[in-house]
């Protein structure tokens, strides 16, 4: 899962060219003298120092979701529909009997498709006709995951199908904002030792761009936020 979040707090960065004439070499011609380098020393404060923060933290899935469903074959469509519809009914059955609500399944896809053959003098024809249904079923205590998927494929016999299943955190903002704050304090400590390195001083954040990625696993979800931060030279 991936977002991003863009703020430009100050003017866009330039470079500064810095000309020094030497005493008795005019190098700009025509008698026009070194440009005024005062000028340019205080356009200085327009390059920033960049820096990237990364903060990751680890939590625990709170949420499942399951990707089920049937797949019937008929001669009609009707008869493919009909088939897939009591199989359907028959799975959502099971499922609540597990404890999943109503606002808990949702649907995803229903497909209906041909199915092909060939006659005896080799010509392809259609045989019948094949009905798929998905729904997404959400499973609020991730211990029962199996149980709903066990009882799912009992109900639904040589028609269920499983699609995969994706483990989520249900509010996963304060996570992000903790994995923020770290990143934001590893960009401006990174800042603070350049700056120390470099002889100068950190000034004020011009520029900050946000970066969240988040990998599921079973057992964990690990959430990345990365910011690319300039900080102007104080």
């Amino acid at each position: 899962m991936k977002k991003k979040l863009i703020i430009i707090f100050g003017t866009v960065l330039s470079m500064v060219c810095l000309v020094v004439g030497v005493a008795g070499c005019d190098t700009f011609g025509g008698g026009g003298g070194a440009p005024d380098i005062s000028q340019s020393i205080a356009s200085w404060q327009d390059i920033g120092i960049s820096v990237e923060g990364v903060g990751k933290v680890w939590v625990t899935p709170d949420v499942a979701c399951i990707d089920m469903g049937v797949q019937t074959q008929a001669v009609s469509v009707s008869a493919a529909q009909t088939q897939a519809t009591q199989s359907m009914n028959t799975i959502i059955t099971a499922v609540k009997s597990k404890g999943v609500s109503d606002g808990d399944i949702a649907s995803s896809d229903y497909k209906i498709s041909p199915v092909y053959g060939y006659d005896s003098s080799g010509k392809q024809v259609i045989d019948g006709y094949s009905v798929t249904s998905s729904v997404v079923v959400k499973v609020r205590e991730i211990s029962g995951v199996n149980d709903v998927i066990s009882a799912a494929a009992t109900a639904g016999g040589n028609s269920f199908r499983l699609d995969g299943v994706a483990y989520f955190m249900d509010n996963p903002e304060q996570h992000y904002a903790n994995a923020r704050e770290i990143a934001m304090n590893d960009a401006a400590e990174s800042a603070n030792k350049l700056a120390r390195l470099g002889g100068v001083k950190r000034g004020r954040l011009i520029y900050i761009n946000e970066t969240i990625t988040s990998n599921s696993q079973t057992s964990e979800i690990e959430i990345v936020v990365s910011i690319q931060a300039v900080y102007a030279i104080a």
